[in-house]
């Protein structure tokens, strides 16, 4: 076994130092992930059901339950397009996910609901400009993105929306954030979430203090000895942080929201706020 680039791969990394692999577009692991996303009693690849049904109300309830063309990023199988579609509401979703957008597809033509759906990455997406009346990004998706990324998301929503249109996210928030460093961990499994084949897995994380992230780390070793090193970076947020970022995209009409999650664990209750900011004409 390569025990000293394990062993390299395990010392803390630069900032935003990328890894090897990219778990969203993997064959294997994107079906683990579609199983959590439909795994309507946890709430990780997606929230519970009933947390979905209530979030979707009060996303309505902000923009006054008017009539929406809606653009859902990072719809995953199209949980909270569903429920968009179903109260009456245009809706377009948007996932690099293959598994996911083509269960989401296989969904809507099922149920007759008219959604549009495509496998894009939402920061390369060339969609038409002033058009969706409220854009959404919701499960912390902000978080992960660098900064450039984040950047890049933001120009994106500002050419989609329509004037006074919204744009509803939420976010991991820097509430205990020393509390959230995942100990050391490792793994051997004959096939498991990350391979089809026998594997052995080392996780763990590092704080990065001033910047408020957290880096959360994966490495991941087969029957070949091949490494793959997947690393996700995920910012914490104060409402301070947010204020900043999106008014210096010319959003206005910024507020917060602690309030929308039950109380769990810390990554849920008011460990997450969500943010609702309006494009300015």
């Amino acid at each position: 076994m390569k025990i000293l680039d394990i062993h390299n791969n395990t010392v803390r990394p630069k900032l935003y130092e990328k890894g090897n692999a990219i778990m969203w577009t993997d064959t294997h692991i994107s079906k683990q992930l579609l199983d959590v996303h439909l795994n309507a009693e946890l709430d990780l690849g997606s929230r519970k059901a009933e947390t979905i049904n209530s979030t979707v109300k009060w996303i309505l309830e902000s923009c006054e339950n008017k009539q929406l063309n809606i653009l859902d990023l990072g719809c995953g199988p199209g949980l909270y397009s569903e429920r968009l579609a179903k109260e009456g509401h245009k809706v377009t979703g948007v996932d690099f996910s293959e598994n996911s957008i083509n269960y989401a597809k296989d969904q809507a033509r099922e149920k007759k609901l008219d959604i549009t759906y495509l496998k894009e990455d939402y920061l390369n997406l060339d969609l038409e400009e002033n058009s969706f009346d409220l854009v959404i990004l919701i499960f912390t998706d902000f978080g992960p993105l660098l900064p450039k990324e984040r950047e890049q998301l933001l120009i994106n929503v500002k050419r989609f929306l329509k004037p006074n249109g919204t744009f509803i996210f939420d976010v991991l928030n820097d509430k205990n954030i020393e509390n959230k460093i995942s100990p050391k961990n490792w793994e051997t499994a004959d096939q498991g979430f990350w391979k089809d084949e026998p594997y052995l897995a080392l996780s763990e994380s590092f704080i990065y203090e001033s910047n408020k992230v957290i880096l959360y780390q994966h490495i991941v070793v087969d029957t070949q000895e091949n490494i793959s090193v997947y690393r996700f970076w995920t910012h914490f947020f104060s409402q301070i942080d947010l204020r900043k970022i999106l008014r210096e995209h010319n959003f206005i009409g910024l507020s917060f929201h602690e309030d929308i999650l039950p109380a769990g664990d810390l990554w849920n209750g008011d460990n997450v706020t969500f943010c609702r900011a309006i494009n300015r004409k």
